[in-house]
């Protein structure tokens, strides 16, 4: 892929080209309150160096799924102050993606200026199934700019046109944060550094498959924790009560588990639980062994015991890949798991990797810093994708 060092000679400059970056700014909100601006944060370097190139720097990007219309509640404004106050200089927000604000906004633009078009999901085009449909609205987007890169990571595994249809339309390059990305998950997969361990939580197994299937023939061991450990738990006979059940995966749990034994792959899981009869942070919490669980509790974290157990075995990795929450971090009572978890990574001796998602939406709830880490993707399923194996298309059609 080439960088944006390379598209600048390619143009023989970039003062005064318009470059549409398709940024990753799908941040959670609380009302018109930016609750994790970790992805607008992580969008700054790439922006700030088109900037310093006297690029005129048109941003798009998605936010929610307001379903191909106008939507106030899903609007990039509260993204664009925050963007503004990151840069350290104002940002103009375009009032529409294609149409008549986005033209005068970029018709205004002196060099060095950002203008971050309008929800880019506003428009049927972006996500359509239909490749002339998708087609048709990068043209729209194609007026803007003089050449593109992309730096949204978490959606170049998506067909879409503001990532994939709008590559083939203009020169083209991979922003500094896909670079980075692709950069950290290669080492988890090209010849990692052992021990290499992962840990994968969340809610579903089935989320997970194809990581686990993927990841078997890599790792030296899985440490299993979030909802999706009770599937493997009755996957081995025993009670999980009212807790999270994929019923219909326990036959392909019960393969990994024969192909991890006959690798020689580790699989850790939890030898006790914190339950409870229900997710409230005045439920009573106990504490009970995994074998034991009551039939009227539902499990809600992985419990001390399992805590220190999956410490100690990153305590030794050199590679540390982690996807998923242990428990329902949102609750204090429920968040022991998960806290262990992050501290331990942040003890790695390598590369340590939080897999984006929640598990980023944890350790900052949790108040662990981002450089306490390797590396904090911003991937979510792209990064799982790519783990899986996957080709991705939103990478597949950048320029060599």
């Amino acid at each position: 892929m080439k960088t944006v060092a390379d598209l600048e000679t390619e143009l023989d400059g970039l003062s005064g080209k318009r470059v549409l970056v398709r940024s990753d700014l799908n941040v959670p909100l609380e009302g018109s309150r930016i609750t994790d601006d970790g992805r607008v944060r992580a969008s700054v370097p790439t922006l700030a160096d088109l900037r310093s190139r006297g690029a005129k720097v048109v941003v798009t990007a998605h936010l929610g799924r307001p379903a191909g219309r106008p939507n106030p509640a899903y609007s990039l404004r509260p993204v664009s102050t925050r963007l503004g106050e990151l840069l350290g200089s104002a940002v103009v927000q375009a009032s529409d993606t294609v149409g008549a604000g986005a033209h005068e906004a970029v018709e205004a633009m002196a060099d060095g200026d950002v203008v971050v078009l309008e929800n880019v999901r506003f428009n049927t085009g972006e996500t359509s199934k239909d490749a002339a449909a998708r087609g048709a609205f990068a043209d729209e987007l194609a007026v803007l700019a003089d050449a593109f890169v992309s730096d949204g990571f978490g959606v170049v595994h998506r067909k879409q046109a503001s990532v994939y249809d709008i590559a083939e339309r203009l020169p083209n390059a991979a922003g500094g944060l896909v670079l980075k990305e692709v950069e950290v998950l290669r080492r988890l997969t090209d010849n990692p550094q052992r021990p290499y361990a992962v840990v994968l939580g969340g809610s579903k197994v089935s989320d997970k498959l194809g990581v686990i299937d993927n990841l078997l023939a890599k790792a030296d061991r899985l440490l299993i924790g979030g909802g999706m450990v009770f599937t493997f738990l009755a996957a081995k006979g025993l009670e999980v009560g009212k807790s999270l059940l994929e019923a219909d995966h326990l036959d392909a749990v019960r393969r990994y588990l024969q192909q991890a034994e006959a690798a020689g792959v580790e699989i850790v899981l939890p030898t006790d639980v914190v339950v409870a009869p229900e997710v409230s942070p005045d439920a009573p919490a106990t504490v009970v062994p995994a074998e034991s669980m009551p039939t009227d509790q539902l499990g809600l974290d992985i419990g001390p015991e399992s805590s220190a157990t999956f410490a100690a075995k990153l305590a030794d990795a050199h590679t540390a890949f982690w996807n998923g929450p242990m428990g329902v971090f949102e609750v204090e009572q429920f968040a022991v798991g998960t806290s262990a978890v992050a501290r331990a990574l942040t003890r790695i001796d390598g590369l340590s990797v939080v897999g984006g998602g929640d598990s980023a939406a944890a350790v900052r709830q949790l108040r662990f810093r981002d450089d306490e880490f390797g590396h904090i993707s911003t991937g979510g399923g792209a990064s799982l994708e790519y783990l899986e194996g996957k080709r991705l298309p939103g990478l597949d059609v950048l320029d060599g």
